[in-house]
């Protein structure tokens, strides 16, 4: 067996690497030494979860925000021979740029703010996750739900700027919409368009209110009290801009 897979410390490599012992394929000194970093990896300023994609499917992603390069960086060396894509979120370019020459493989996603390292996994079939985004100013928090999204292993379409202001845009995109499995809607000002949208579909609609608006928005609020008060029972409502979190909330439900 090839040790690509049990390196990959998932549920799915967890089994690979005890089928190996048990073929008396991988001494057991080897597989110890693998397991005992599974729980986690103190480094001084964080512990890295190594056991997270055992125990959710889905590994840790790196929230980089009030981190500095260096930390980030360190964090990312402990993460990388898990075998797993490695994904930075809210991370400024400026690091990004530091982080890019300090790992030449990974990739920066200036719209989404996000940092990817390692090859993205293959989509899944016929689960599509659409992201719409009500206006062209919410595409960063849209972007971050896509990318997002993608690493974790989906297919994902975006459709921006097609909100309630000029509801006929969004008709003209009805059947992507009735494709897809799982809908991501990105709306600041006074958030309707998740409810919209919702009203059309048989299907979970993640709605994502954005700190984008005048003065009574009150920096998302306005919006996601609207969704939360939605009358369309098929929507569920995130943060104030966590297109984070729609996106992987959208992942976990493509993956049921």
């Amino acid at each position: 067996m090839s040790n690509s897979l049990w390196n990959k410390m998932d549920l799915t490599g967890l089994k690979a690497l005890l089928r190996s012992v048990a073929a008396g394929q991988l001494p057991i000194e080897a597989a110890a030494e693998r397991i005992a970093a599974l729980p986690y990896e103190d480094i001084g300023y964080a512990h890295v979860d190594h056991h997270r994609a055992i125990r959710k499917g889905i590994p840790e992603v790196i929230f980089g925000q009030g981190k500095s390069a260096e930390q980030i960086a360190g964090i990312m060396e402990k993460m990388i021979p898990q075998g797993h894509v490695v994904l930075v979120s809210r991370l400024a370019p400026s690091k990004a740029e530091r982080l890019c020459a300090r790992f030449p493989e990974a990739v920066y996603h200036p719209d989404a703010r996000m940092l990817a390292l390692g090859k993205r996994p293959s989509a899944r079939k016929n689960a599509l996750i659409l992201i719409l985004s009500a206006g062209t100013s919410d595409i960063p928090v849209a972007a971050e739900a896509a990318v997002t999204a993608e690493y974790l292993g989906n297919e994902v379409k975006t459709v921006y700027d097609v909100g309630v202001a000029g509801i006929h845009r969004l008709f003209a995109h009805k059947p992507l919409i009735d494709r897809a499995r799982v809908l991501v809607v990105v709306a600041g000002m006074e958030g309707a368009l998740p409810s919209v949208v919702a009203g059309l579909v048989a299907k979970p609609v993640i709605a994502v209110p954005t700190s984008i608006g005048y003065g009574t928005s009150l920096g998302g609020l306005t919006a996601l009290f609207g969704m939360l008060n939605s009358c369309s029972a098929n929507v569920a409502v995130v943060n104030i801009d966590n297109g984070f979190g729609a996106g992987y909330l959208a992942a976990v439900i493509n993956r049921l």
